[in-house]
């Protein structure tokens, strides 16, 4: 029997453009429109039935229009927090024209019970459970709750991500995945709430096939690994590494990749050799704090015991330039963690430093505590999704320390890790640190090459023109580079595009800082009302 073709809608919420991760006049300069593309919609788009007809909007590319619900059966949607906003504004367009909505993603899956209007809820990852769901819906539910069983989902089942429903030009970059889950237990830190402490791999054929087809779709260029911890599993990344990095080499290195990785990354050779080898030419790391005292408090224990500036100078020596978190607002904190953290930022020469304020994230070991404590606010959510970044909204909570003390630290640390002076500087170090690969070099000349030149020009036309105070900044940095390191002028020149966007946001936190602070001064701001405490277990 031939079972009806179900119109299905996939839209990507939008995130709110006041973050760091908007990247917004960074975009601009490559000619894109957003920063990545939604990787859980296409690999969704994979796993529904064949005969089913299947088209994505990315709300933060192009606007939703009525003509775009037209004659859609179904709109399944979904996503992080920051994207809350915007998927209650498109559950509620779709229920005042009577089209059913599916919702997942680590929103609803991290507090289902806030969106009980919903049509269909999916908790969890959805290898497992999508047959459930498409089941339900071609048997005639029209409303339905379905849970997978955490931390089960069997990676190396998912098929190859509908990337052709992508317009590679709209974003900055393209990301995959390899793994899911992280072996550590940072107490704020929600992944390992989401996908468990035993990281869980695809194999390297399947990874390879990804790659076989993005290259077939003609993509070239910033390839993220956008793995919560891409090492978090040694021994499977071991395997998979030498056989990208023969691909990368067969291929004549189209894509020069990007992830987030552990800072305990530094303490392995062999796997650093192996990622260089593989083109991985920029990670993310969570450093958080240089504060051994709130590392241990917090239970990131992998930062502890090691000079951060000399794990992180290890990695520069691989050829692949570190971006790292840090956060404000800790328990443990001292008068003193402004200076700290700023000196941290400087001796480590990162330049793209992002900074935000501590947030207790929904069903973490640290808003857990908070609530029994007491100090947890009763809006916590809004706080979190109303400005949609860790910068501006967090602290969703009773500090310790005085609200104020810990405003005005952001304020400095903010203020100084972003003065130009500053951040050109870390750029210059950087650089001079830097061992990228001679081949990197190579590919990129033969690569896009007509598309990055009018990006540089572009550039040198906004930090000369449009903020000439920039001027002496951005070509004295430029020289530098040239003369000392050549080889890494790539990396400088993508670390300035992306001040292009973190120079004027920061100055942003700067003013919001201050105009709340002003209105503490004024008496308009009132601590907001916390949780009761939860009672504590009584022992038998």
């Amino acid at each position: 029997m031939r079972l009806p073709k179900t119109r299905v809608l996939l839209i990507s919420p939008r995130f709110n453009d006041n973050s760091f991760w908007s990247f917004k006049a960074t975009c601009k300069l490559q000619g894109a429109k957003a920063l990545a593309p939604p990787l859980g919609l296409i690999t969704l788009a994979a796993l529904l039935p064949r005969h089913w007809d299947v088209r994505l909007l990315d709300h933060n590319v192009v606007p939703l229009g009525d003509a775009d619900l037209a004659e859609v059966d179904l709109v399944m949607t979904g996503g992080m927090l920051p994207q809350e906003p915007d998927i209650r504004a498109i559950m509620e367009r779709c229920r005042r024209l009577g089209i059913p909505v599916c919702l997942g993603g680590p929103a609803p899956t991290s507090t289902p019970e806030l969106y009980d209007e919903a049509d269909f809820i999916v908790v969890g990852e959805a290898e497992g459970v999508i047959g459930e769901f498409v089941a339900l819906w071609e048997a005639g539910e029209r409303r339905g709750r379905i849970t997978a069983e955490k931390f089960t989902a069997d990676v190396t089942t998912t098929p190859i991500p509908r990337f052709e429903l992508l317009n590679f030009r709209d974003y900055l970059w393209i990301n995959v995945q390899f793994s899911r889950g992280c072996p550590f237990t940072c107490e704020f830190c929600d992944i390992i709430e989401l996908y468990g402490r035993a990281p869980r791999t695809k194999t390297a054929p399947q990874m390879l096939a990804e790659l076989d087809r993005l290259f077939a779709l003609g993509y070239r260029g910033q390839l993220d690994f956008v793995d919560d911890n891409l090492i978090g599993n040694k021994k499977a990344v071991k395997v998979f590494l030498p056989e990208l990095a023969a691909w990368q080499k067969a291929h004549g290195y189209p894509f020069f990749l990007t992830t987030e990785a552990s800072l305990n990354l530094s303490d392995d050779d062999e796997l650093l050799g192996m990622m260089r080898r593989a083109n991985f030419s920029s990670v993310f790391v969570g450093i958080e704090t240089p504060d051994e005292a709130t590392l241990v408090h917090t239970a990131k224990k992998q930062n502890t015991r090691r000079s951060i500036a000399e794990s992180v100078h290890r990695i520069y020596g691989a050829g692949i330039y570190v971006s790292a978190g840090f956060i404000v607002g800790f328990d443990t904190e001292t008068g003193g963690m402004a200076g700290s953290m700023a000196g941290c930022i400087r001796d480590t020469s990162i330049p793209i430093a992002t900074i935000g304020l501590l947030t207790a994230l929904p069903n973490t070991q640290l808003s857990r505590r908070l609530r029994k404590e007491g100090r947890l606010f009763d809006h916590y959510r809004q706080s979190m999704t109303q400005s949609g970044d860790m910068g501006s909204a967090g602290l969703n909570f009773v500090t310790l320390r005085p609200r104020r003390e810990v405003l005005l630290d952001f304020r400095e640390v903010v203020a100084t890790a972003y003065a130009p002076e500053a951040y050109f500087g870390r750029v210059r170090a950087m650089s001079r640190m830097l061992r990228p690969p001679m081949y990197r070099l190579e590919a990129i000349l033969r690569g896009n090459i007509f598309r990055d030149a009018r990006t540089v020009l572009r550039l040198a036309w906004m930090m000369t023109v449009r903020h000439p105070e920039l001027a002496r900044h951005f070509w004295g940095t430029l020289r530098d580079v040239l003369k000392h390191n050549p080889k890494a002028i790539d990396a400088a020149l993508r670390t300035i595009a992306v001040f292009a966007h973190l120079y004027a946001f920061s100055r942003y936190l700067v003013e919001m800082v201050d105009n709340r602070l002003a209105a503490m001064d004024r008496g308009e701001w009132q601590e907001p009302q916390p949780f009761a405490p939860e009672p504590l277990l009584e022992v038998a």
